[in-house]
């Protein structure tokens, strides 16, 4: 069994590293066609004297729930309470934060689950009234938008769901899926390129791409394009979404065979996919602010708490943290529950400077133990 103890240490440059052609990870009784090699990390930006502490403190404080089914989708509701997706269920949970006592609201019709696709991202609107999810259907990846109705009887809380915005290409890997409402009351969402690499350059297509919306799914006023929902493209495959206290907007994307990236988005960059993966010396393209080889991150969900950004690791069963000085990292990168609680998909901060962690080795990929998946309350400084 993992242990329970909290362990920290601080990532090295120059490690060996092997590729990522999916969300990290072998599958069942196979390889995931990593590619093992050696080379050096070139991050796009040296370590300044920012405000953030060089050595922070990441420290598990209590088991929320557990037994969770495939979990990926994470939002929190005024009232405290937490929504979690099921990705192969197509059903969100309820999760009384303070019992852990979990209530089935619904399940999404029209999810079509299989490979990395199905019931994915979930956000809660501005006006906390609806429940937005990314979902994989039997022709795309879409975002739709509910009514939540607490006072209703268990299992009707969920309204009919409606289609916010269609035509995001699904496949078997590389759907994305990531949603969230920015400090503009935007809605954001994260996109892959189906492992269909030119997508990623056609800014015709929403396949790698970063989209940002109004709540009805239109063009948001200030996108480079006012009649398209794409911000920034030339990504492979982007899950996590966060702002920092300045309002920057931070992306996670996974690499192939050399690097994974956590990028500062702007609007209208390239951010190289597929021509670039990693940093580079073509200013045609955005380097990333920071970079792991594959197989200590494949990162998913990310959070922005006490000064830093905090990635969840897939492949690498870790929890990052990007200590940050403006635009650029503080100190290098630091690692946190390594191999402890499996594979990490979903991280969300809270209202008291914390972060909630999901677990994720239920879909497929992991080695669930009996009490997987979890989701978990952590301090961190």
């Amino acid at each position: 069994m993992r242990r329970r103890v909290v362990t920290a240490a601080l990532a090295t440059a120059g490690l060996l590293l092997a590729g990522c052609t999916s969300e990290g990870g072998d599958g069942p009784g196979g390889t995931d066609g990593r590619t093992p090699g050696a080379v050096s990390g070139r991050p796009s930006g040296s370590p300044g004297p920012g405000a953030a502490p060089a050595k922070g403190s990441a420290e598990v404080t209590a088991t929320v729930a557990e037994g969770l089914d495939s979990p990926w989708g994470l939002a929190q509701l005024p009232d405290g309470g937490l929504l979690v997706s099921s990705r192969d269920t197509g059903t969100i949970l309820r999760i009384d934060a303070g019992s852990g006592r979990s209530t089935e609201l619904g399940e999404v019709p029209g999810v079509a689950p299989g490979g990395e696709g199905g019931l994915l991202g979930l956000a809660l609107g501005p006006d906390d009234r609806m429940v937005y999810a990314y979902v994989t259907s039997d022709s795309d990846n879409r975002i739709v938008r509910m009514a939540y109705d607490p006072q209703k009887p268990k299992g009707q809380q969920l309204g009919a769901p409606d289609v916010v915005l269609r035509g995001i290409p699904r496949g078997s890997n590389h759907n994305g899926g990531r949603i969230a409402f920015g400090p503009d009351r935007m809605l954001y969402a994260g996109t892959g390129e189906t492992g269909d690499p030119k997508l990623a350059q056609d800014r015709s297509s929403l396949g790698g791409k970063i989209l940002r919306m109004t709540p009805d799914g239109e063009p948001a006023k200030g996108n480079p394009d006012p009649d398209s929902v794409v911000y920034s493209y030339g990504h492979r495959n982007v899950q996590g979404l966060a702002w920092d206290a300045q309002r920057r907007l931070w992306a996670a994307e996974f690499g192939q065979n050399t690097y994974d990236e956590l990028n500062l988005i702007e609007p209208g960059r390239n951010y190289g996919w597929p021509a670039v993966e990693g940093g580079s010396e073509d200013e045609r393209y955005t380097d990333p602010v920071a970079q792991w080889p594959t197989e200590e991150a494949s990162p998913s969900g990310i959070a922005f708490a006490e000064g830093s950004i905090w990635m969840a690791g897939l492949r690498g069963e870790r929890l990052w943290r990007i200590p940050l000085d403006g635009t650029r990292p503080a100190a290098e990168p630091q690692s946190f529950l390594s191999g402890e609680y499996g594979r990490l998909r979903t991280v969300a901060a809270t209202d008291d400077g914390g972060l909630l962690l999901l677990t994720s080795e239920t879909d497929s990929r992991g080695s669930p133990q009996p009490d997987d998946d979890r989701l978990l309350r952590l301090d961190v400084s």
